[in-house]
């Protein structure tokens, strides 16, 4: 009996690793091509499937931050390039519906933050409903990091706005340097 049980362990030990093996193998087959469009994935395959997109958010805030509408610009048509090649053969079938869902939201707000420099009213009336996009996504799957949800109560004639945060330390997005400290953290994300 002892033998039987011994043989199914050294089984089953095998086949883990082997199966480890192939799927490290794939991994490094798509590490090695540089391609700019594999920097998301390459971020995303070892830490969430979504930490990549949160990355470009958040260069987009902090281009908000900073009342750089170029700069937020440019991390829009990332985030829509990103959205789009994303691969959603990394997410379970239960995900798959959800992630589609959200990011077909994320995909227009993101669309309109990149063609609208110049108009940064426009982009962060924009990147407000990407925020919200964007803490689902997160909420839903994990950004393999910590990040702080943020609120500030007077954006959108006092409607208020929520945003995602590297720091606990607010700068707000929505107003940049005419209000930077308006806000409070609401919610820590795991």
């Amino acid at each position: 009996m002892k033998y039987i049980f011994f043989v199914i362990t050294i089984g089953a030990i095998t086949l883990s690793a082997c199966n480890n093996s192939s799927n490290q193998s794939e991994q490094s087959n798509k590490m090695n091509d540089s391609s700019p469009e594999y920097a998301v994935q390459k971020v995303s395959a070892f830490t969430s499937p979504v930490n990549g997109l949160l990355q470009i958010y958040l260069q987009m805030k902090n281009a908000f931050v900073n009342d750089d509408d170029k700069g937020a610009a440019n991390a829009g048509n990332e985030m829509l390039k990103a959205l789009n090649d994303f691969d959603k053969t990394i997410l379970r079938d239960e995900e798959k519906k959800a992630f589609e869902d959200i990011a077909e939201d994320a995909k227009e707000h993101a669309e309109h933050i990149g063609m609208n420099a110049g108009n940064i009213k426009h982009q962060r009336e924009h990147f407000d409903m990407l925020s919200k996009d964007m803490y689902d996504m997160v909420k839903k799957f994990a950004a393999g990091e910590r990040v702080y949800a943020n609120y500030c109560p007077m954006y959108n004639d006092n409607k208020g706005a929520v945003w995602l945060s590297e720091t606990k330390e607010i700068k707000n997005p929505y107003f940049g340097s005419e209000m930077l400290t308006c806000g409070k953290t609401t919610e820590t994300i795991q």
